[in-house]
């Protein structure tokens, strides 16, 4: 049996987007838009989790994700139980197996989870009790599922549904990115054929991460006509692992700035995942402005997340 689903197809985890089905895709992404159009709508679920508790476990730090998991899963009416790694047992020797069953032991049914592991969300939700729910909130370098959705979200907003249509580039350390592995995943899966991805050769993957894609190393060039810029983030750690020459190099060669956006399609819309590096991978007059769409995605995180909880948790 499928880890994500029953027999029925209903989805009982979300860990990943990889060989998710488009109807399903498409299906949380129609249900999110209903949710973020219509605050009326979204105030009228506040029973649809009453009772159901639901756990923030995160092993990582973050702003966003946990944020904007907190506000759907309230929204919901769950009861929200926020885990603090740095102040639990995990720091006495506990292993993430054990916290997980402790707390599902409490009658927490829902449980988001971050990990800094690749597969660690998989492994719980192996563990899991029937009925208990996992949401992978991303997970080393594999997968962040719902960031994926909220930014496919965010494209069809400013582009329509016809995905098939567009021309999408990813740009910068892809190796390391469990966002642009989503990405990439969804892209597929609702039909985009021309997907670009660009940065140095250090920071692009080694393995089949971009199999399909047409893959450059010149920033000007791979965004030439491009209907989505995808930018991410560059960790600072990169240039101490002697990944990249300089973070003035980088900003030289990949950053996005005014006039080379001006290279994208005139309607080009422009994203990233955050946290931003502004003076790196993007300047400040891209970042905010008329094309970014970077606080819509903070925005539809709440809608895409709640629809993620009511579809796994609601009854």
């Amino acid at each position: 049996m499928n880890q994500q689903t029953d027999d029925d197809g209903r989805l009982r985890h979300l860990l990943t987007l990889d060989g998710l089905p488009a109807a399903t895709i498409r299906g949380l992404l129609d249900r999110a838009q209903q949710l973020h159009a219509s605050p009326a709508a979204s105030h009228a679920l506040r029973g649809m989790l009453a009772g159901t508790a639901v756990c923030t476990l995160f092993f990582e730090p973050s702003t966003r994700t946990r944020s904007s998991f907190q506000l759907a899963a309230t929204r919901l009416g769950a009861d929200v139980l926020n885990f603090d790694a740095a102040t639990s047992s995990t720091s006495k020797g506990e292993t993430a197996v054990d916290t997980f069953r402790n707390i599902e032991a409490m009658g927490v049914r829902g449980f988001v989870v971050r990990d800094r592991i690749d597969g660690a969300v998989a492994a719980l939700a192996s563990a899991a009790r029937p009925g208990t729910a996992l949401v992978n909130a991303g997970d080393g370098r594999s997968a962040h599922p719902t960031q994926g959705l909220l930014d496919m979200l965010t494209i069809r907003q400013a582009k329509g549904d016809r995905f098939e249509d567009l021309a999408v580039l990813i740009v910068g350390d892809i190796r390391h990115s469990r966002v642009a592995r989503s990405d990439l995943h969804a892209l597929r899966a609702l039909g985009v054929r021309r997907i670009r991805a660009c940065g140095p050769g250090s920071l692009l993957p080694d393995d089949d991460t971009l199999q399909g894609c047409e893959v450059f190393d010149d920033f000007d060039a791979a965004l030439e006509g491009v209907d989505v810029v995808m930018m991410l983030r560059l960790q600072r750690e990169r240039m101490q692992e002697g990944l990249i020459e300089s973070i003035d190099g980088y900003h030289r060669d990949y950053g996005l700035g005014v006039e080379r956006l001006r290279r994208a399609a005139a309607d080009a819309i422009v994203l990233h995942p955050g946290p931003m590096n502004r003076g790196v991978e993007i300047d400040d007059a891209v970042a905010d402005g008329p094309q970014s769409r970077i606080l819509q995605q903070v925005a539809n995180g709440v809608a895409v997340r709640m629809a993620i909880l009511e579809a796994v948790l609601g009854r």
